[in-house]
């Protein structure tokens, strides 16, 4: 059995060859229905019906591979998707049929039992990219909030007790190669090669296999929380409050006080709650793109040379310091952000808290509406944060005042400067 693998795997990672199974399922993406979409398959128990580059699980498949190589899991078994369905219905909603709307996740990866119900009986491992359930959130700062007064407690969204009621989304990244390609305005040709590049090479396939047009790449994904009815995310009569928040891990879990990452997040889930026990509905997207999608030793290097600088920790210099360690201020580049709330099926954002000109203009330039821009209370920003808020209102980042243009967004001597 392992010299068939092993064959097999030595077939995948070449040219294709007339009659190899990648063609039993054919993708063929932005497909209205799943039956004419095809299912993804990114599992290794059986490599002949493999039509996508990559595993599933994105960073997690390692682990899994330790767990294999140390005996513990059998590399050959198939999950048991027996009441694993969504809690609430998700779609199907019409951006799932639009070409080119949604190509960093699988719409139908929450659907995977009832869409491919057929073939996973007949032993087909296709596994889902999404699951939807429902939890309680509880945090020290909503707690206090209830005390203060700042939020009321009520029978449903927010409780006496502090929780939280909310509809919870995990979602694993799935991404058209074509559909990024042409969101970021590059060649498809180019955007393999540099991601085999880049990843020294770990996914032969990018170059010699352009029959596979979907990738699903080692990293971490998204994590949805929905606050009210799932149900009045495509109401047009129901109000959405949303906050889209990239992952720090150092304040949103640990607390650190030098950025106004919990703060806001804090704030935006407050918002979320407000609208949803107005009778709308409250949505956090949290995007795991820690420092700036340049990672936790990158972002912790770049705060030892702000701190030892000649003068100290200063606005003018805090995303110089950023591209002299990483060769680039900011790597979340919005392109692929959107598509998470068209999967939602939002098409109007009532209250988007957050000042960043980055996100919203990928949302809008998506052609999903922004009414009001909701910026953080200077009260909630910490006494170690406004060297950051200073930097970004200088750059035109943050401007609770307005939201200024590219045009606005200069750097201290003049020329043009990344939105954040």
């Amino acid at each position: 059995m392992s010299t068939d693998n092993r064959s097999t795997h030595i077939r995948l990672t070449s040219h294709p060859e007339p009659g190899t199974g990648a063609a039993r399922f054919p993708i063929r993406w932005g497909a209205a229905t799943p039956a004419e979409r095809g299912p993804v398959i990114g599992s290794v128990t059986n490599p002949a019906d493999r039509n996508v580059i990559g595993a599933h699980g994105g960073a997690y498949s390692l682990y899994r591979a330790l767990a294999v190589s140390s005996g513990a899991l059998n590399p050959l078994i198939r999950p048991d998707l027996t009441n694993t369905h969504p809690v609430v219905g998700i779609g199907p909603n019409p951006q799932w049929g639009q070409p080119g709307k949604i190509v960093s996740l699988d719409p139908w990866g929450a659907m995977t039992g009832e869409a491919f119900g057929t073939e996973i009986a007949q032993g087909v491992d296709i596994r889902p990219s999404i699951a939807v359930t429902k939890a309680r959130l509880n945090m020290p700062e909503i707690v206090a909030s209830l005390a203060t007064g700042r939020l009321k407690a009520d029978a449903s969204v927010l409780l006496p007790s502090g929780d939280i009621s909310v509809t919870k989304i995990a979602i694993d990244p799935v991404w058209h190669l074509p559909g990024v390609a042409e969101r970021f305005d590059v060649s498809e040709t180019k955007l393999r090669r540099t991601l085999f590049e880049q990843t020294g090479g770990m996914f032969p396939e990018l170059v010699t296999r352009p029959d596979l047009s979907v990738f699903l790449p080692p990293i971490g994904g998204a994590t949805v929380y929905i606050m009210g009815d799932p149900a009045g995310l495509t109401d047009p009569r129901r109000t959405i409050a949303c906050r889209v928040h990239d992952e720090c891990n150092g304040s949103d879990v640990f607390g650190s006080d030098i950025c106004t990452c919990r703060p806001y997040l804090v704030h935006g889930i407050e918002e979320c709650v407000r609208e949803a026990q107005k009778g709308g509905v409250g949505v956090i997207a949290y995007n795991r793109k820690e420092g700036r999608a340049l990672g936790e030793v990158t972002k912790f290097l770049v705060y030892n040379a702000r701190k030892r600088q000649e003068g100290g920790d200063q606005a003018a210099t805090y995303f110089e310091r950023t591209e002299c360690v990483a060769g680039v201020q900011d790597a979340r580049f919005q392109q692929l952000m959107p598509d998470v709330l068209h999967w939602l099926g939002i098409t109007r954002i009532d209250r988007f808290v957050s000042m960043s000109n980055m996100k919203h203009d990928a949302i809008t330039g998506s052609g999903i509406e922004i009414i009001e821009r909701v910026p953080i209370p200077d009260e909630l920003v910490p006494p170690d944060a406004s060297v950051e808020m200073e930097a970004k209102k200088a750059a035109g980042y943050y401007a609770p005042k307005g939201a200024p243009g590219q045009d606005a967004l200069r750097d201290t001597v003049g020329r043009p400067l990344e939105r954040y």
